[in-house]
């Protein structure tokens, strides 16, 4: 094949590789000027470069884009699954597409673990009344910010995909019971697979791990939500628009639940409402970073690269498109 168009970063060693497969490589990640394409810049890009093939992470792929340039033999996105793509319009057009499934599993499961610490352990607010200059004389510190240990807890996963097993291989050191609620996954060594409906009544923490389509937009609903025990602690890593957040931020607010640490909003940038979700006593927000890592470059090269690598060899798609799975 004659030339591929790089728009994502790809580390050097498989840069090498790919530069062995195609005739010339264009590498001008998004990173480079901080930005991604939308649909006009998309275009232009495309018209300008003529390349047979695309590599791509944030850019806008959608119809408008493939009617003015659709001459691309396959798009390699260096996402879990393709949000940036309108995967139907590159059907219509017999346009392949390459996702790197898992490519940022090991960066949410640390952060995942540290952010739970960090919550039980109150480590935010202690850090910060340290640099407030409240440790004075006559405080005590080891009591005031006394916290909870995760050590032989119940911890129910809603999906249990590639992040969630990442979790929970993690977890095995802490000795705690672990269940799982997802019907793609068949019985787990050293876990529990049960109904939804025990995952939310009988665990201490309940983390959710699902990717956003048809059958799981709102899945975690108002009754769900009700069935969690008032010392409970809700975690979500994945997608907002799988939750029901207004009747999850009325359970924090009036501590029917014991807190909520969250890494999405139905908003992002957060509008005036979803804000307000930072100022509410008992959640600990992060700005969708759980999966933001250096090293998510090096696994999403190698997995990208090994893909197209195959797709080549054997011209046909052998990398399936999922979700946070």
């Amino acid at each position: 094949m004659k030339k591929l168009l790089v728009r994502a970063p790809i580390n050097e060693e498989n840069r090498a590789k790919l530069n062995d497969l195609f005739d010339e490589v264009v590498y001008a990640p998004w990173t480079d000027s901080g930005e991604r394409y939308y649909e006009q810049e998309m275009i232009n890009c495309l018209l300008r470069e003529k390349p047979d093939a695309l590599i791509t992470e944030l850019d806008i792929i959608n119809e408008n884009v493939l009617k003015e340039y659709s001459d691309l033999k396959f798009i390699g996105d260096c996402r879990a699954s393709p949000e940036n793509i309108d995967v139907e319009a590159c059907k219509k057009y017999n346009i392949p597409v390459l996702c790197t499934p898992a490519r940022n599993a090991n960066a949410v499961a640390e952060m995942w673990l540290g952010s739970l610490i960090a919550f039980e352990r109150n480590l935010v607010d202690s850090v910060n009344w340290v640099k407030e200059k409240k440790w004075e004389e006559g405080t005590t510190p080891y009591y005031l910010w006394m916290g909870n240990e995760i050590y032989k807890k119940k911890i129910g996963f809603v999906g249990f995909g590639a992040v969630a097993r990442n979790i929970a291989q993690i977890l095995q050191g802490f000795d705690v019971e672990i269940a799982y609620y997802d019907p793609f996954v068949k019985d787990v060594e050293k876990c529990q697979k049960v109904d939804l409906e025990e995952i939310f009544s009988n665990s201490d923490y309940v983390t959710v791990h699902l990717p956003v389509n048809i059958n799981t937009k709102g899945m975690v609903d108002e009754h769900l939500l009700s069935l969690m025990k008032s010392n409970s602690v809700f975690i979500n890593s994945s997608r907002s628009a799988v939750v029901d957040n207004d009747a999850l931020y009325e359970l924090v607010s009036f501590k029917k639940i014991r807190g909520a640490i969250l890494d999405v909003l139905d908003t992002e940038p957060p509008t005036t409402k979803d804000a307000r979700v930072a100022d509410i006593p008992n959640i600990l927000l992060t700005p969708h970073i759980y999966g933001a890592s250096h090293q998510v470059v090096d696994h999403q090269s190698e997995i990208i690269t090994r893909s197209i690598i195959e797709y080549l060899e054997k011209n046909e798609l052998t990398s399936q498109l999922v979700g946070d799975r």
